[in-house]
């Protein structure tokens, strides 16, 4: 099965779509979408994510609060318990470090994404890790709070492969975007290519990072099949065998979906 296993449904561009967000989902099961996860990043849209879950069978949903949108409130750990007992939120984030954006908030990123993980591991959910400049801290981390039997995934990966076999040794997975067909993300296709199929995800991210042939316009769950076909080409696998082993470990992580 093919899965977007990270989308913002709620923030799509629908201009193409006449605003019709249902047209969109169509155009995805067209090529294959099978799954969809609608990632939460914030308290003002949890609501906005579950309900789409809600709606829409072949969606699931995340609820979290986002490293650049932590100035805008903090979930508690029993407030995350609690949502992940919604019967279609299937982790918690996205959580995690972005120091790139915000160098002048690291303290409460890291006080947030401590909680998310803590809860995590009391819920039994995986955490969607959202990482940029801040390796060593996002390691050190789930290291310290994070249950490995729940784990996580590094999602829309743009680290080094020394990260992604440090977190594949506390059981995370790592999923890649469209990132990874942009003319200047060779280091990210070697990090690709030395990937064990067992371990990898496939995602959007969209609205942003619409893979090649679609660089530059808003990105959209169909997309993910550019993603997974780049990526099968580079692991020397068809198609096919590369959407059933990452739709396998997408089910494998959310067990919940």
């Amino acid at each position: 099965m093919l899965v977007d296993s990270h989308c913002h449904l709620d923030r799509l561009k629908l201009d193409k779509y006449e605003g019709d967000l249902q047209l969109a989902l169509e155009s995805a099961r067209e090529v294959g979408v099978g799954k969809m996860l609608c990632v939460g990043i914030s308290l003002d849209n949890r609501q906005a994510v579950t309900e789409l879950a809600e709606r829409h069978e072949d969606v699931v949903a995340s609820v979290g609060v986002h490293p650049l949108d932590v100035e805008s409130g903090l979930a508690t750990e029993q407030q995350l318990v609690e949502w992940g007992a919604h019967p279609k939120v299937v982790a918690l984030g996205e959580s995690g470090l972005d120091y790139y954006y915000s160098d002048d908030s690291k303290e409460v990123q890291q006080e947030s994404f401590a909680v998310h993980l803590r809860a995590a591991g009391e819920a039994k959910l995986p955490v969607i890790v959202h990482t940029r400049d801040a390796r060593q801290d996002t390691l050190d981390l789930i290291a310290e709070y994070g249950s490995q039997e729940s784990a996580g995934v590094l999602h829309c990966f743009t680290e080094s492969w020394e990260m992604a076999k440090a977190a594949m040794d506390m059981n995370y997975y790592v999923s890649l975007s469209g990132i990874v067909t942009f003319k200047n993300a060779e280091e990210l296709r070697d990090v690709a290519r030395k990937m064990p199929l067992d371990r990898l995800l496939v995602e959007t991210d969209s609205p942003y990072l619409a893979p090649v042939p679609y660089r530059g316009k808003p990105n959209e769950p169909a997309y993910v099949k550019e993603v997974a076909q780049f990526v099968a080409d580079l692991k020397g696998i068809s198609y096919d065998k590369l959407c059933e082993i990452t739709g396998d470990n997408f089910h494998r992580l959310f067990a919940k979906a």
